[in-house]
Order: structure tokens, then C-alpha cells, then sequence
């Protein structure tokens, strides 16, 4: 059961257990401030971030107030849900500069060298070809770029190994929350 809540190397969660997630989520909104984590992450005005794996959006108004109204933000996700959920926070809370974006067969719309900033919380453990998603998340950052990766429900040990045996990234720093990553050269 846990399998399905957490979505353990299974890519794409069932509907049932993304609607329950997302009830969690509103809970959990109330609570703290999850956006808070974001000013850690070095976003600029005018930047193009991307919340990779952004589920209903809890990250969104700050990544939109940090970017500002010259930045643009692109919510991401594969669950058809999140981005529907993701389309009506951009309504409500009025984020003129967030952009939701369906990623379909580990493909994310978005051209190369695309982002500034990708940060990707809380969803790592759920990917099953983490090669393949991080040379994606390699090919749409610039090279200059900066990755933030949460552990998600895994351990750090679990995380950096994927990362590193992807070839594509070296660490920056570690902190409790998530490693800040630069991308190795493209070729």
C-alpha cells in the first residue's frame, strides 16, 4: 500500500492515490510555507525555473514572486491531474508567469538549454529510469545552470548514487533538504 502513496520507482502515481496525495498536500499548505525552501536556490528575477515533478503546485507563488513578472516559470509534471490542479492554482492565486507543461514518454516539452533553475522536491524516488530523467533534466538546463534535488523517500546515499552514475551532474553542495547539482559539459 505504501507502494502506491509513495510511489516507489513507478514514474506516474494511480488517480486514487494522486487525489489523496493532494489532499495531504492542502493539510500540509496550511501548515508550513513549503515555498519558503526556494529562497535557498539562488532564483533571480528574469530567470526561466522549472518545478520539475510539481505535483498540485505548493512550490508555485514562490518560484512566480522570485522569477518576477520578466521570469517565467514552468510547472511540470506527468500526472494529468497535477497538471490540471497546477492550471487552477495559476487562476486563483493569479500566476501570470507560471506555465503548466504535461511531460509525456520522459520527454519534457521544453527545448535545450532551456532553464536557470530546475529544483525537483520530493519526487526523485518515484522515477524509475533516473538515468534517463536526469539527462533529461540535463539537456533543458543551461550550462551555467543550477539543479536542486530532493532525496524524496530514499536515502542521500540512494540519491547520490543515481545521480552520479548518470554521468550527467556533479555535486555543488549538500544540504539536510536537497544537493545543489551543476551539470557536466554537454558534448
Amino acid at each position: 500500500m505504501c507502494k502506491y502513496f509513495r510511489g516507489k520507482e513507478m514514474d506516474r502515481m494511480p488517480d486514487f492515490a494522486f487525489r489523496a496525495m493532494a489532499a495531504m498536500f492542502v493539510l500540509r499548505d496550511r501548515l508550513t510555507t513549503p515555498g519558503d525552501r526556494l529562497g535557498k536556490f539562488g532564483i533571480l528575477k528574469g530567470q526561466t525555473v522549472v518545478d520539475y515533478g510539481c505535483g498540485t503546485g505548493s512550490y508555485l507563488k514562490r518560484a512566480s514572486e522570485l522569477a518576477g513578472e520578466n521570469g517565467t516559470v514552468f510547472a511540470v509534471d506527468i500526472h494529468e491531474l497535477a497538471i490540471k490542479a497546477v492550471e487552477k492554482r495559476i487562476v486563483r492565486e493569479n500566476l501570470y508567469n507560471v506555465k503548466a507543461l504535461l511531460a509525456k514518454e520522459e520527454k519534457c516539452p521544453l527545448g535545450d538549454s532551456a532553464a536557470d533553475v530546475i529544483y525537483a522536491l520530493d519526487m526523485f524516488h518515484m522515477v524509475s529510469d533516473p538515468d534517463s530523467f536526469l539527462r533529461e533534466l540535463n539537456r533543458i538546463l543551461k550550462p551555467s545552470g543550477s539543479l536542486y534535488l530532493s532525496d524524496g523517500h530514499q536515502s542521500r546515499r540512494e540519491a547520490r548514487v543515481k545521480m552520479l552514475k548518470s554521468g550527467c551532474w556533479t555535486i555543488e553542495k549538500e544540504e539536510k533538504y536537497c544537493m545543489h547539482l551543476r551539470p557536466v559539459k554537454k558534448s
